[in-house]
């Protein structure tokens, strides 16, 4: 099988996830199709795997969404540069503290706003701004399934396949 044809079978097996109509044996198929594609874009992004880490949770997409985070000294509303299973990225105004953690609201198209809370990873100061990596903390299940497929959403709305 081409990558063409793997591709659409991986489109329609994506759409039949979020419809919630796979059968267990076709899920497990799913995710190992997730991980699969993940692991060849992560290589893509010159991205590496840590021991022990999902590829579908690593992978990660530009996607600008509405950010509202809450600080100890304030509120900052911003937008997303990356999002992925594991947390996301954006540009402030100020840097917070490396390893503090802040309550976020999230706009994922198509649902609620995600809310939970999040723990700063790095910090890289810019030109005029500050770009700053959040890792989510104590997310359920449910959500990461919801990133998960926004990722993926994402992924192949890119390759239009």
């Amino acid at each position: 099988m081409g990558l063409i044809e793997w591709l659409k079978g991986f489109r329609v097996l994506h759409e039949a996830a979020k419809n919630g109509t796979l059968s267990a044996d076709e899920l497990i198929h799913y995710r190992s199709a997730c991980d699969e594609l993940a692991r060849a874009l992560l290589v893509a992004q010159r991205c590496g795997v840590r021991p022990g880490q999902q590829p579908c949770r690593a992978l990660r997409v530009a996607r600008a969404l509405q950010l509202d985070l809450d600080f100890p000294d304030g509120a900052e509303r911003a937008m997303t540069t990356e999002v992925s299973a594991e947390g996301f990225e954006a540009l402030l105004s100020s840097p917070p503290r490396a390893g503090k953690e802040v309550r976020f609201s999230l706009r994922i198209p198509g649902g609620d706003p995600m809310r939970g809370s999040a723990r700063v990873a790095e910090v890289r100061q810019q030109v005029g701004n500050v770009r700053a990596s959040f890792a989510y903390v104590g997310i359920g299940a449910a959500e990461v399934d919801r990133l998960q497929q926004f990722v993926f959403d994402a992924v192949l709305a890119q390759l239009k396949i």
